[in-house]
């Protein structure tokens, strides 16, 4: 014989309107990162017509298929094409995932752009760039970066400038717009539940999962002119 066994709610009027603030305030509390990251980031969302110039442009990895860009890494790419032969940014830094000898996102970005006409020169990549906090923490710490255009999808770009701000990069964001399909249903879903861990980043800072010395591909990039 199963027994089945059933929430008890509250009995009294003042056990259930316990029930309710306590219901009220974890929903307060769920939401909370996702308001302080609309919050700090709206007012600096741009389109590629728009964006305010930089030195660099910041591109966040997504995920490759066989090998090859992701069709969102593929347009988060077009973008910063776009600006590069805009003349809005002069250097395009790539961040992305290599954790493993057969995944490699930084140098897939790389020749994808380098197909469409940027410079090799004009690309400097960040092996890794194991999620937003790394690569906005890297940007600035590694690479040196002070200033800069972030691309990525519209669903994920807030999350992107509110963690590179608190990282202390100067930075606007152009969110690449795409269909309503599940796949960006999900994506959005996925930065609610993505919002906490970023507070805590924002909070506590911590260092990316490596650090190591700094690296002049920037500064040797932006020295070369072009």
């Amino acid at each position: 014989m199963s027994l089945r066994l059933r929430p008890r709610l509250p009995r009294t009027r003042r056990g259930r309107r316990r029930a309710v603030r306590a219901a009220v305030l974890g929903c307060v509390l769920a939401l909370a990162p996702m308001t302080w990251m609309t919050a700090t980031a709206s007012d600096r969302v741009r389109d590629t017509a728009s964006v305010p110039a930089a030195p660099v442009a910041v591109v966040f990895g997504a995920g490759l298929w066989d090998g090859d860009p992701s069709p969102y890494l593929a347009h988060r790419l077009d973008a910063a094409a776009e600006l590069y032969r805009a003349g809005t940014v002069r250097v395009l830094l790539v961040t992305g995932d290599n954790s493993r000898r057969d995944y490699d996102e930084p140098d897939a970005m790389r020749a994808y752009l380098v197909e469409r006409g940027v410079p090799d020169d004009r690309i400097v990549s960040d092996y890794a760039g194991f999620d937003t906090w790394d690569s906005c923490a890297r940007a600035r710490k590694i690479f040196g970066v002070e200033r800069a255009v972030l691309v990525s999808q519209d669903f994920h770009i807030r999350r992107a400038l509110a963690l590179c701000g608190r990282a202390g990069l100067d930075a606007y964001g152009v969110g690449v717009a795409e269909p309503r399909t599940p796949v960006w249903y999900a994506g959005g879903a996925r930065e609610i539940l993505a919002a906490g861990k970023a507070a805590l980043d924002a909070a506590f800072r911590p260092d990316p999962h490596f650090l190591g010395p700094q690296e002049p591909g920037i500064r040797d990039a932006l020295a070369s002119g072009g």
